[in-house]
């Protein structure tokens, strides 16, 4: 579970798992002084990372000599109702084009992908804050 906290900067959050944290922010045309990662920049990361481990996992398990993968992923949200996630990979490593096939086919299978894929609900809720006074 990840947790979100407001930072004292206009806009800006501290976000955690417990054990590792980061700051989201949003442009300063917006009124946040980026201070972090947006919001959509963090679904992008999402996704980069996990086809970018995928891949990796996927080569050591096959013995595929992949010594390295770039991944770049870009949101797309100019058609209205739709969302497209775009990404491309670049293979470092001596790799024959059926083992870079692979590794593509690979790349579908990615976790995050296969989440987003589906259809998603969402489920709301409010806490307490410790600062509410009877």
């Amino acid at each position: 579970m990840i947790f979100s906290k407001s930072e004292s900067a206009r806009y800006c959050t501290r976000f955690s798992d417990g054990t590792h944290e980061g700051l989201s922010d949003t442009t300063a045309d917006k009124g946040g002084n980026h201070g972090g990662f947006r919001p959509h920049d963090l679904l992008e990361a999402a996704l980069a990372s996990c086809v970018n481990m995928t891949l990796r996992m996927y080569a050591d398990h096959h013995g595929i000599p992949l010594a390295g993968v770039m991944t770049r992923v870009k949101l797309d949200r100019s058609v209205p109702d739709e969302t497209v996630f775009r990404y491309e990979v670049e293979f470092e490593g001596d790799l024959t084009s059926a083992q870079k096939q692979m590794l593509i086919l690979a790349a579908n299978a990615c976790p995050v992908r296969r989440t987003l894929s589906k259809r998603i609900r969402f489920e709301s809720g409010i806490g307490e804050s410790s600062t509410q006074t009877p």
